[in-house]
């Protein structure tokens, strides 16, 4: 099954997969929701699904999908590759991740690979999650925090948002910006989006 909001990435997809001999698309979905509902209904063997999507996005879907069917094996076929982004993905439960700009047979041997019950992650995204993993990580106050900081929300905004106080904020962006090892919220707020802690 393909999942992907771009119906020109899909058919080109769609192209290279069923010229590919013992392969076939049994269902396409253009959000997470619909590849709930096409899941239920075709029982694939592999799934590629894309992150962002309207509606629901792909990792949200893949935990939802794997809630109900463990053995699920999904794929994540994605244009980004922010470390929190693939850290998000496999931690729902997908056993690889491939980048769209990846040549036709790495996509094929990706899909191989997992629907022989294997895990594929290249090299490249491997060491980015190993920095993502190595890394001391944000509380989830703090991944809220740096959300509002990278909308360029003053403390006494984002104290404001989240009703806290303007001190405890202070104390949250101190916290962020020694766990990021950078010295200001400009900085800080690049970082956030270079790694897909938030999008743009």
């Amino acid at each position: 099954m393909l999942v992907d909001d771009h119906p020109i990435v899909r058919s080109g997809l769609v192209l290279m997969i069923n010229y590919t001999p013992n392969m076939n698309i049994v269902a396409e979905a253009k959000n997470g929701l619909e590849a709930i509902e096409l899941f239920h209904q075709h029982h694939p063997d592999v799934t590629l699904m894309d992150l962002r999507m309207p509606e629901m996005n792909g990792v949200d879907a893949i935990v939802a999908i794997n809630q109900e069917f463990p053995d699920s094996r999904i794929i994540i076929l994605t244009t980004y590759d922010g470390d929190e982004d693939i850290y998000r993905g496999l931690k729902a439960g997908a056993r690889g991740y491939i980048l769209k700009n990846s040549p036709v047979d790495e996509i094929v041997n990706a899909i191989r690979k997992v629907h022989n019950g294997m895990k594929y992650i290249p090299p490249e995204v491997g060491e980015k999650l190993s920095e993502r993993l190595n890394r001391p990580q944000l509380s989830s106050r703090e991944l809220e925090v740096l959300q509002l900081v990278a909308k360029g929300m003053s403390n006494l905004a984002i104290a404001s948002t989240l009703h806290l106080s303007e001190s405890t904020i202070k104390y949250h962006v101190n916290s962020i910006l020694s766990k990021l090892a950078v010295s200001d919220r400009t900085q800080a707020a690049l970082i956030a989006v270079k790694r897909g802690i938030v999008n743009h």
